[in-house]
């Protein structure tokens, strides 16, 4: 059933949670605030679905090392930390890539940074604090869903 997809949950408050934050940090990178108004919404949304992508690595990581696809049902400390170094590391990586490599963004001058990584302090804290609330928050909902379907058939 479909509601009941791990991956679904998890996507779900990804983009959720990160969608706002993207918003949030638009004066932190150069060019964002004088963006015309559909194309900053659009960079942010794609910005989002990108967390998206980078969450349901993380998960699928952590999947692979407890070779366990359903993790998030009864999960602990280790998987939730797990969770986010993944997280953290692919962020770091494609911050350092995007800023540096291929220069598809720029910070501005309001965003502080990481002296010994180079990225962003907002990136980073993302990757740190919307992780653990994601995984609490796709936790209940599946097992609300859960319990939803049971009562329903």
């Amino acid at each position: 059933m479909v509601r009941s997809a791990r991956e679904l949950h998890v996507a779900l408050f990804a983009f959720l949670l990160n969608l706002p934050w993207e918003f949030l940090q638009v004066p932190l990178y150069v060019g964002m605030p004088v963006m015309p108004h559909w194309e900053a919404v659009q960079a942010c949304i794609q910005a989002a679905l990108g967390d998206v992508l980078i969450t349901l690595m993380a998960y699928w990581s952590v999947a692979v090392w407890h070779r366990r696809h359903d993790w998030l049902r009864g999960y602990g400390a280790k998987e939730c930390v797990g969770f986010v170094l993944v997280a953290i590391g692919i962020t770091v990586a494609m911050e350092w890539h995007a800023t540096l490599v291929s220069q598809r963004w720029e910070y501005a001058q309001l965003m502080p940074r990481v002296p010994w990584l180079g990225t962003g302090l907002s990136p980073l804290l993302q990757g740190l604090i919307l992780p653990p609330l994601m995984l609490w928050m796709a936790r209940r909902h599946r097992l609300g869903s859960e319990v939803v379907s049971k009562e329903n058939n």
